[in-house]
């Protein structure tokens, strides 16, 4: 139906159900959680705590076409991707014509769903010089979560301009389709409510409830 995103609700020890969502609400939601916070999605009279998990996405347009949510325990550690945010200036790139390379956009953490942060801060300030670069190892530790990512993996780095580099200035991975089929379950019709953590609340979403269909009379 025009309006109405499809999604679908699975996790540990619990029975995987096919929900659907106002797509006005659920974009609102999404925004404010931005893939990291916890929200909570009104199943009847249950609230149901939840991560987006994955999200597919029409490859022209980039509507969103379905979405799956994974259900969490509060009390239990979560392994999920953060995305990563580039802070300060490097005179390596503004004072000697470094090319600056972004080489991964999100790192693996594992943390409990209320200390999962919204995004892990890359300071570049800390680059002086062309060819250096800033590894997952390089980053200061955290006493509420843990990054999962290879401490080697480069995150960023500046390398030496070329007049005929192909090399663009910030190596942005491509939009992620993520397909996802939503398994066995009452289609259902939920509220959503997004936390910034946990005691922060996004708009939550109006819900209707889909009538079932009345079975065909045999004659």
């Amino acid at each position: 139906k025009e309006g109405i995103l499809p999604a679908n609700i699975f996790g540990t020890n619990f029975k995987s159900v096919s929900i659907s969502v106002p797509m006005k609400d659920f974009i609102k939601t999404y925004r404010a959680a931005r893939g990291t916070s916890v929200i909570y999605i009104k199943l009847e009279k249950e609230e149901i705590p939840v991560l987006i998990k994955k999200v597919q996405k029409h490859p022209i347009h980039n509507l969103v076409l379905h979405v799956d949510f994974k259900k969490i325990d509060l009390k239990q550690k979560v392994e999920t991707e953060v995305p990563i945010k580039v802070n300060g200036i490097s005179i390596a790139v503004t004072q000697k014509g470094g090319v600056l390379l972004t080489q991964t956009n999100k790192l693996l953490v594992v943390a409990l769903p209320q200390d999962i942060p919204q995004e892990i801060i890359i300071d570049i300030s800390k680059i002086t010089e062309i060819g250096q670069e800033i590894k997952v190892s390089d980053l200061p530790k955290s006493t509420t979560y843990e990054i999962k990512t290879d401490a080697v993996r480069t995150i960023i780095s500046v390398i030496e301009h070329k007049e005929e580099s192909t090399v663009a200035e910030t190596a942005v991975a491509a939009p992620e389709v993520l397909t996802a089929k939503p398994e066995e379950g009452a289609e259902r019709t939920t509220e959503t409510t997004a936390k910034e953590g946990v005691d922060k609340k996004a708009p939550a979403a109006d819900a209707k409830k889909e009538e079932p269909k009345k079975p065909e009379d045999k004659k």
